[in-house]
């Protein structure tokens, strides 16, 4: 029975994975972070719903190399579901030093960039650590490998998001590291068999049917993106798009929001935070959706062919959480554990990913023609 220890098991995803991880698995699950109130509430409500008692609290400082370090004790697993980018460094190195396996699921390119540096130790080490792991970063690399088995070419893989969450979610410390990424904005794509300039993005009008239809859609560079064109030396054509959401958001806040971060990245990280917050859950219209899809194009069979793949659920913590927990499993039952550091879009086995997902409550339809 293994024991997981999530920082922010108590937030709005953690909360949701430990549920899904609980249902799915005889894991243990140790929910920790800065309040021990909280932790202790939400372990009592877990408890009183699933036999076994197997949920515990315990108040971590993340910041703290010593307190981190005692509190994983007896772990096989650190989920980081807490916005601890500032002290990634430290969590990452005492999960290394104390043989611990690591997941995040955090956008940030400081901490990637540590990761990879120590990449060699963790492998040495036996460890297995993944990272970009969630909706996106997290599943658009997934759904790329996907749709390449449905084919035997693949020439163009385009994934697309659409992020309606709806109204009523409070603006939280994980919003900040949203605007992190505003702050390291990238829109490359690649296009004609080469990455376009960091400085340059695309924009082009994806179908995502149903009650969204057509949406124009602005190029966003992740990572899990870069290793693709070589693991399909095929591919002329590989990105991935972002929907617009309405007029004022597009093109007066989102812009605003760029320039403000990069003129005071620190003194304007909330006020501006809490403003793109607001406007993103009152100002575009229903469907309140989250939604992912890719369009992959090549041969099959001596013929044309097209795959199209949609995934997507009313709540985006849902739409985080589930893909993680999914992959969890696979680590839980060592498919997927792996000795490295590794990107959860690279890792899994993509068709059981999307397989466990629908059967936690995910709608994923695929289309060949």
């Amino acid at each position: 029975m293994a024991k997981i220890l999530i920082l922010g098991g108590y937030g709005y995803t953690g909360r949701l994975l430990s549920r899904h991880l609980l249902q799915q698995s005889d894991a243990e699950i140790i929910l920790a972070g800065r309040h021990l109130e909280k932790a202790q509430a939400y372990a009592g409500t877990l408890n009183a719903a699933f036999n076994g008692e197997r949920v515990s609290a315990l108040q971590v400082d993340a910041a703290s190399k010593e307190d981190l370090a005692q509190a994983l004790q007896g772990v096989e697993l650190l989920v980081v579901a807490a916005p601890t980018t500032r002290c990634a460094e430290t969590v990452i190195r005492t999960a290394l030093e104390c043989g611990v396996d690591y997941l995040d699921i955090q956008l940030d390119i400081g901490k990637l960039a540590i990761l990879q540096s120590l990449a060699p130790q963790i492998e040495q080490a036996g460890l297995c650590f993944i990272t970009e792991a969630g909706f996106h970063p997290g599943l658009p690399s997934a759904m790329v490998r996907a749709a390449a088995t449905r084919l035997d070419r693949m020439d163009s893989a385009v994934t697309a998001g659409y992020l309606n969450m709806g109204q009523s979610l409070p603006y939280t410390e994980a919003v900040d590291e949203l605007m992190e990424m505003f702050r390291t904005y990238q829109g490359q794509v690649f296009k004609n068999g080469a990455w376009t300039k960091a400085s340059s993005y695309e924009m082009r009008r994806v179908d995502f049917g149903g009650e969204i239809g057509m949406r124009g859609c602005f190029s966003m560079f992740l990572e899990e993106m870069r290793p693709l064109p070589e693991m399909y030396p095929s591919l002329q054509e590989v990105g991935f798009f972002m929907s617009e959401t309405h007029w004022l958001v597009d093109w007066v806040i989102y812009p605003l929001v760029y320039a403000g971060l990069k003129i005071a990245p620190r003194q304007a990280m909330r006020p501006l935070g809490k403003l793109l917050w607001w406007s993103m859950q009152n100002l575009p219209k229903p469907p309140h959706l989250v939604l992912l899809k890719v369009e992959a194009c090549g041969e099959k069979d001596g013929k044309k062919a097209r795959v199209e793949a949609a995934i997507s659920h009313r709540d985006g913590y849902e739409l985080t959480a589930i893909p993680v927990a999914a992959c969890l499993l696979q680590v839980l039952d060592g498919k997927a554990h792996k000795p490295g550091m590794w990107m959860m879009g690279h890792l899994v086995d993509a068709q059981r990913l999307f397989d466990d997902m629908q059967r936690m409550g995910v709608q994923v339809n695929w289309q060949i023609s």
